[in-house]
Formats: structure tokens, sequence, C-alpha cells
């Protein structure tokens, strides 16, 4: 099956991606009397690391070093400053958990997350909220094998995010992968759009970088 196409170092999301996710997702089902929870995801105490869980499998990761730090709280501030005032809906720190998935529980943390103000939940929400944010922001860092990136990029949208910017600082681009199927490749002279999701919303790469 072919489910990604490379070029220059990025990853393209197409239609077999979604389709070899969802079986990945049925396999490792068979198995999901062995594999973590969200709750337990919650109350794991791991100083100092990054984690997540895809389809009930704990990952664990360094923390993020700087310019990926840099560069994540750069997207996420333009972000903030657009909303304030806007009533647009609420801008989410890097690392905030959002539950995608149950039985085996899935539980992802992006670089930024926007939520448009009709979905947000009451402010007093403890624990991981069971909804994808409108907007997944990922900031790739050196690490990150590409089909690592599709496999998250993929979780995002079946889950229900609108859009999703993946971010590679390295390289200097952007990809944006949208719920209709659509995606476009930025470079460092192009600026991320809000589009429908956030009117008026634009950020130029280079922004991000310099």
């Amino acid at each position: 099956m072919v489910g990604a196409l490379m070029r220059d170092g990025g990853v393209t999301l197409n239609a077999s991606v979604l389709a070899m996710a969802e079986t990945i997702r049925h396999i490792d089902r068979m198995t999901a009397a062995a594999l973590m929870t969200a709750e337990e995801l919650l109350a794991l105490n791991l100083p100092d690391k990054r984690t997540e869980l895809v389809r009930g499998r704990l990952i664990v990761r360094e923390p993020a070093g700087y310019q990926h730090g840099d560069v994540a709280m750069r997207i996420g501030a333009a972000l903030f400053e657009h909303c304030r005032g806007r009533q647009l809906g609420r801008v989410f720190a890097a690392e905030t958990g959002f539950t995608l998935f149950r039985n085996p529980d899935t539980v992802r943390a992006p670089d930024a997350a926007f939520i448009r103000t009709e979905r947000l939940l009451a402010p007093s929400t403890r624990g991981f909220p069971e909804l994808a944010p409108d907007l997944a922001v990922e900031v790739l860092s050196p690490d990150d094998r590409p089909g690592e990136v599709l496999e998250k990029a993929a979780d995002w949208l079946k889950a229900g995010c609108a859009m999703v910017w993946v971010i590679d600082p390295i390289r200097q681009r952007a990809r944006v992968y949208r719920a209709d199927g659509s995606q476009a490749e930025l470079a460092r002279d192009e600026a991320l759009d809000g589009e429908a999701l956030l009117p008026g919303f634009t950020c130029r790469l280079d922004s991000l970088f310099d």
C-alpha cells in the first residue's frame, strides 16, 4: 500500500494513509487488555519527559530542544494574540493532552492547539478532554520520523480536527492538512492562513524562524 509520498524531506498525507492508520488501530485492539488507558497516563509521573499514548502504548520522549521550543512558543503566541478579544475560541499551550480515541486509548499532545468558542468545555474541566481541537500544530524535532508524523496527522484529522499544521524548523517550511483531504506545502516566504477557521489570521513562516 502506498500511503505516503516523500518530497524534499516533507510528508504528504492522503486517503491511503488514513486507511493504513485505521488498519493498525484495528490490529492493536486485539491486545487492548494489556494496554495503558488515558486515566493511567494522567496518573503517571515521569519528570522531565514528554509522553503520549498511541493506541494504548506509552510513547516517551526527551524534552523539546531550544529551536523546537522557540518556534512552538512563537506560533502559539501568534494564535493567542489573534484570538484575544475576537471571541473566536481559545488557544492551548504545548503538551496539552487530548483523548482522541478509546479502546485502546490514544492521547495526543500538540505543540499548540485552538478550539472554537462553541466547542469549549467548562474551564474547570480536569484531565485530558475527550475531543480533538479544531486546529493542531506540530513542530518537528530532528528525530521525528516521517511515518510517525503522518500517523499523528492522520489521528488528528480522523478524531475531528479541521486543520493540522506541521512546521519544520530545520527545512524552514510547513505543511497544511485539512479535514476535506486537501493539503498544501508552504515555503519560508509564504504564510500560514487561518482560512475559515481563524478568519484574518496569517503568520509568515520566516517570522517563526528568524
